[in-house]
Order: structure tokens, then C-alpha cells, then sequence
């Protein structure tokens, strides 16, 4: 384990949602593992009028988000690790008494010289924020470091994410930024790497040679939850494919790195980004589908429709689902498509990579010579039921050569006596220790959103181009399985159950 240096952590929007239900509950599961440092501590920014005492009670004393079955002498512990600074992060003159905080937080004797700066606000605060801790030397300090960590998203368009990487450079250095993502956090994400590199029956058939095509899913069965505004703004593709979808791509069609640390595997990630083949004008009307979710009922209850929900407009364009094909122009997945797809009020929460290896070309056992071959699948699961399975074909006993898939599976659930941290945890505690391996690069995050900006600009200014509805509770729109090749082949249909797939389990 790398020593973890003494250390603040400011967390500005520390009232905010994120903060109380995720960033505090980490940070404590880090105190009560022992992997925070002797001295530390956190302060907490905001506009609401706490002071240190109040501030406790909410975001610990009061916080449902904390573990159940723990003692009230470890919160009282760590409660007094939290401090509270009352601020309008707009005024630049707010900052001196940030500053003043951070230079000496009651009750922290020898207050640590290292510093985090967590940034859990709206984007549109981002640039003010940054420009604020410059303006009163709270981005660099002779005598230790200083991070920033920005929550996505990063960036509204290509644009907009030059413009924000441009200002928060002019205060900081690439290597003081960690811009998160939360789906590197997850464990299961971080195995994918392993499950690559470190076996010598995968890596070698990771290839256009031997792969037919790659599926990658994330589907909510939830839909916007009360944010209208936000996601009439935002949508699917800007919400889920630029960073989220984006990034477990990357992972699974990276080069291997020379090493495997932190700029190596950045380095890798960033080439498969410039090797996306950027659409034509006709490419984005047929590889990409869009669709918002319709009213149905689901259990005997009945489900509002996308349009229906608050803060949403009769004739919104917003897409709650996206599926799309495209390909990486390289030597390793020349000509192999990848497929995406996320929504929202699907049949099922679940995110999955799927990889569909090439079937035998040689059709020895198949009982009818003009059906598909089978082919063996590798399903890395996400999330839930986290786990990897392998499809492959057996003999069914008896005469003859009948033969059915079987499924060779492995569940994260059945290592006993192993901690699993969360996604949060995992990527605070990396930023304390300086390890910017699950953080995107500023160049990675310019290249995602220049393939993605030509969509949503066509999106924009061509009108013919439709939004497909589907009803809550199906796979998305029809219009997507049209965007698979090939005779019999469609997208994998998974349950929350790794191993329960191939039918609509959840209705």
C-alpha cells in the first residue's frame, strides 16, 4: 500500500447531493478502513450558513447514507475530522477566508500543506472556482501539493471542453487536475484491464482476427428521477456515451501499455479515441439511434412518459436512449464494429461489455447448415451481479452430435472475507496518494467530444432526422436491432442475474 501523505480535502458544494450520499459515506468507509493519513481533514464549502458543529450534524449525525452497523464512538471520531466554511464561491473575495480555513482549521494542530479541492458543483461554476483558488495562491504551495478533482460532466460540447480544459490549465498544471469519472471506479471496471493483460487465453484472440463484434450496455430501469432541467440540457449521449460508455471502450480496446501506470495507460486510451472513424452526414442518420421513453405500465403501475415528467418540454428533442456503430481504424479492430447503448426506463438496471468471438468457420456440428453458427461470448458484467461469464458449446448427452451453450461463470460475490470498496472511495483515496490512473487526461476528454460533437450538432440542424419512442419497460426503440449485421445475430438481452440472459427476464 503507497503512503498516503497528510492532507485537506475542501469539497466545495458540500451540502449538495453527491456529497452527502456518496463523497462523505467514502470518505468515512477510508477513516474506519485506516487509510487516512494521521493528520487530515475536510472542509466543507457552501453557500448554506453551517458552521463546524452544525455542519457535523447534517452531513454525519444525520446522514442516512452511513453504514448501519457502526458504533456512535467511530462517528464522533471522525465527525471531528469536518469543518465548514459558509462562502459565495462567485466572489473572488470569498476566497480569503478559504484561504484563512485552509491555513489553519481549528483544532488541527500543524495543519498538512497538501491539499485536495473537490469541485462536486454545477459545471458552470467550474471556471469561477478555479479562478477563486488562484486568485489567493491556493493552486500551488512551495511547501506541498495541491489537487483539483472535477465531477462530469466536463465540457457541453467540443467547444466548451477546450474552453474549460484552456482556463483550468491557466491555474493549474495537467498533472494537479483529476477529472472523475465514477464508472473507473468500480471494481469490475479495473478487472477488465486484468481479465486483457494478465491471460494469455484472452489477449491473444483480443483481435479483428478472432472477435466479431463488441456490445456494450448500460440500461436504468429508473427514469430521470425528478431532473428535467438537467437532462433536457443534457441527454443520453452527452450524460452516458462521452464519458461513461466512452471510457469502458477504451479499456477494452486499448494497446497494451509499457507499463502500468498512470501515463502509460493514458497514453494507450488517448490513441483509441483518435482512431474513432468520424462519421459521414448519412452515417449519423443510420448508425446512430435516438428515442425517448413512452407512458406504459409496468407491474399494473402506470409510467409517465419522458415528456410527461416536470421540467420537460411537450416537444422536447432530449434523447433518453442512444444506440449507436462505429469502428476503431487500427491494425487490432480494423473492420470489427462496436456496438453502444444506454437508456433509461428499460427493462433492467444492468452495464455490461460483451465480447462475441467469430464462430467456427468450419460447421461440423451444426444440424441445419443454413443456421448461424454459434459463437462464444464473453460477458464482463458491471454491474449488478458483478462477475465475468464465458458461453461456449458442449455435447448434449445421448446419440448424436447435439450440441447446446453452457455458461462457465465467475461472481465477485463469492470471494468470502473481501472488501470491495465503492467506486468513490477507491478513486479519493487514488487522488490522495497521486495516482491519476482512473482519471481522464485533458486530451483524451477533447478527443472523445470531437467524435461525438458532429452528432449532436446534426442532431441540432437537421430536422429530418427522427426520435423514436419506445415504452417503458422494452430494450429502446426497434429501429436499433437494425444496426447489428449479420444472419440471426441481435444484442444480447441480460437480467440483473449474469447468468439468467436470452429472454426478458425482468417483465
Amino acid at each position: 500500500m503507497k503512503k498516503t501523505d497528510d492532507q485537506i480535502l475542501v469539497i466545495f458544494g458540500a451540502s449538495g447531493d453527491l456529497t452527502q450520499r456518496k463523497l462523505i459515506p467514502a470518505i468515512f468507509n477510508l477513516f474506519i478502513s485506516g487509510l487516512l493519513p494521521e493528520k487530515y481533514a475536510v472542509i466543507g464549502v457552501g453557500r448554506t450558513d453551517y458552521d463546524d458543529e452544525s455542519y457535523r450534524q447534517q452531513s454525519v449525525f444525520g446522514n442516512p447514507h452511513f453504514p448501519k452497523k457502526i458504533s456512535s464512538k467511530q462517528l464522533e471520531s471522525f465527525a471531528k475530522l469536518l469543518y465548514y466554511q459558509s462562502m459565495d464561491t462567485k466572489k473572488l473575495s470569498d476566497f480569503k477566508l478559504l484561504k484563512k480555513k485552509v491555513d489553519a482549521p481549528d483544532g488541527l494542530q500543524k495543519r498538512p500543506k497538501n491539499c485536495i479541492f473537490y469541485l462536486s458543483t454545477p459545471p458552470s461554476l467550474y471556471e469561477a472556482i478555479s479562478s477563486g483558488l488562484a486568485n489567493v495562491g491556493l493552486n500551488h504551495d512551495q511547501t506541498g501539493w495541491r489537487r483539483i478533482i472535477i465531477e462530469k460532466p466536463f465540457g457541453y460540447d467540443l467547444d466548451s471542453a477546450k474552453k474549460l480544459n484552456a482556463h483550468v490549465l491557466s491555474h493549474f498544471d495537467e498533472d494537479q487536475v483529476y477529472r472523475i469519472d465514477h464508472y473507473l471506479g468500480k471494481e469490475t471496471v479495473q478487472n477488465m484491464f486484468v481479465t486483457r493483460f494478465a491471460n494469455s487465453i484472452f489477449e491473444p484472440l483480443w483481435n479483428r482476427n478472432f472477435i466479431h463484434r463488441v456490445e456494450i450496455t448500460a440500461s436504468e430501469s429508473v427514469g430521470i428521477e425528478k431532473r428535467g432541467g438537467y437532462y433536457e440540457s443534457a441527454g443520453a449521449l452527452r450524460d452516458m456515451v462521452q464519458n461513461h460508455l466512452f471510457q469502458l471502450v477504451a479499456l477494452v480496446a486499448m494497446e497494451p501499455p509499457v507499463k502500468a501506470d498512470a501515463e502509460s495507460i493514458r497514453n494507450e486510451k488517448l490513441k483509441v479515441f483518435q482512431s474513432l472513424r468520424p462519421y459521414t452526414n448519412s452515417e449519423i442518420k443510420s448508425h446512430v439511434i435516438r428515442g425517448q421513453y413512452l407512458g406504459s405500465k409496468i407491474r399494473n403501475e402506470q409510467i409517465l412518459g419522458y415528456r410527461d415528467e416536470d421540467g420537460v418540454a411537450k416537444n422536447s428533442k432530449a434523447e433518453t436512449y442512444v444506440a449507436m456503430k462505429f469502428f476503431i481504424d487500427n491494425w487490432r479492430w480494423a473492420g470489427v464494429p462496436f456496438y453502444i447503448r444506454t437508456g433509461k426506463r428499460m427493462p433492467t438496471r444492468v452495464t455490461e461489455v460483451v465480447i462475441h468471438f467469430k464462430p467456427n468457420h468450419h460447421h461440423l456440428f451444426a444440424s441445419d447448415p443454413n443456421l448461424s453458427n454459434q459463437q462464444n461470448v464473453l460477458v464482463l458484467r458491471i454491474q449488478p451481479n458483478e462477475g465475468i461469464l464465458l458461453k461456449f458449446t458442449m455435447k448434449i448427452p445421448g446419440a448424436g452430435y447435439n450440441t447446446d451453450q453452457v455458461n462457465m461463470d465467475f461472481h465477485y460475490d463469492e470471494l468470502s472475507n473481501v472488501y470491495v470498496p465503492e467506486a468513490y472511495e477507491r478513486l479519493i483515496l487514488d487522488c490522495m496518494q497521486g495516482d491519476a490512473t482512473l482519471y481522464a487526461r485533458g486530451d483524451s476528454t477533447e478527443a472523445a467530444w470531437e467524435f461525438i460533437d458532429p452528432i449532436l450538432k446534426a442532431w441540432e440542424k437537421d430536422k429530418s432526422i427522427p426520435i423514436y419512442g419506445y415504452p417503458a419497460g422494452t430494450w429502446g426503440p426497434e429501429h436499433s436491432d437494425n444496426l447489428i449485421d449479420g444472419k440471426n445475430m441481435k444484442w444480447r438481452y441480460p437480467c440483473s442475474n449474469l447468468t439468467n440472459d436470452g429472454n426478458y427476464c425482468e417483465l
